[in-house]
């Protein structure tokens, strides 16, 4: 008992000199200090969120200085604080749905995860067709909003007409909404295409490359002219497989812009997301003429056992019926 008094009585003696380092998106620290006058190193991690069922109904009740960064359709983002005082910093990031479907229920429960490659012929004939059901039900309403200059202008970063000043080329960027806007190293932005047909990486073709460039040096630009510090080699652009992303589900073609540093999450995975320069590179030694392209391949990627994509395509193809 005395040796851990002893221990903890350390923790109130560390005298801070600087931060040396800051990952998981902000969520854990590591100080540079000392200890009379001896140096020491102090981590600190957010320690996991309660699981007890009694604590998590009084979590939302507990929260102070809730800030809303944005709104868009059913999506809802804010910053607030965990502590109930008027002065304590932002130190909790928060997304609401309201109102939830079944599948965004289905999406954020734990499921485990299948690796599936889709052919040219896959695509075309089973999942093109449940992309085009899904646009159809509306589910890109909160995209078209963005677009059409309806919601979330003020966050609007960069928006380029293209060299014609035609839609075909145009494309915007905003902060994607799980980043807190505030930690550097957890940047991520998203570059969303005006154009409405090219739904995902399948529509890339050869004839696209000159158009992909231009994009991917314009959300450079644009990333570290706002950003001080920020320099081209310290962000990474991806895409993902079937413009599956995190929150909110859409068929609709994005790029990621991250930072270099930013912790790979289940969206960065292998098997989840293609580079923007593999991609442009992988279309420039394509065989074929300016038509030829990514619908010309099989890609292999992970999903879900609760997405739409593997109960309604993967599963059935393998003979067994959907549960």
């Amino acid at each position: 008992m005395e040796g851990r008094s002893a221990a903890e009585a350390l923790i109130p003696r560390f005298q801070f000199s600087k931060l040396l380092n800051q990952d998981q998106g902000g969520r854990r620290i590591t100080l540079l200090g000392a200890i009379d006058s001896s140096p020491a190193l102090l981590t600190a991690e957010r320690a996991a969120f309660p699981s007890d069922a009694a604590e998590l109904k009084a979590f939302h009740v507990s929260l102070a200085n809730i800030n809303n960064l944005g709104a868009n359709d059913i999506y809802h983002w804010y910053l607030a604080s965990a502590r109930p005082l008027e002065a304590a910093p932002s130190d909790l990031k928060l997304n609401l749905i309201y109102p939830c479907t079944e599948q965004h229920i289905k999406k954020y429960s734990p499921q485990a995860v299948r690796m599936v490659t889709e052919t040219p012929k896959i695509y075309a004939e089973q999942v093109r067709p449940l992309m085009q059901r899904k646009r159809d039900e509306g589910r890109l309403n909160w995209v078209w909003n963005i677009i059409d200059g309806k919601t979330e202008q003020e966050d609007v970063i960069l928006r380029d007409h293209g060299s014609k000043g035609q839609n075909d080329e145009g494309f915007l960027m905003l902060p994607d909404l799980n980043w807190d806007r505030k930690t550097i190293t957890s940047l991520h932005l998203l570059g969303i295409v005006e154009r409405r047909d090219i739904w995902s990486v399948r529509d890339l073709k050869k004839k696209h490359v000159v158009w992909l460039k231009h994009m991917r040096e314009q959300l450079l630009d644009a990333t570290v002219k706002l950003y001080p510090g920020m320099e081209k080699d310290m962000l990474k652009l991806y895409v993902h497989c079937m413009c599956l992303c995190h929150q909110p589900t859409y068929y609709h073609f994005h790029i990621h812009t991250v930072h270099a540093m930013l912790e790979a999450g289940s969206t960065q995975a292998t098997g989840k997301a293609f580079g923007l320069e593999n991609i442009i590179s992988q279309l420039e030694t394509m065989a074929g003429g300016p038509d030829a392209g990514m619908a010309d391949v099989s890609l292999t990627y992970y999903l879900g056992e609760a997405s739409e994509l593997w109960t309604e395509v993967f599963l059935p193809l393998k003979g067994v019926r959907k549960p």
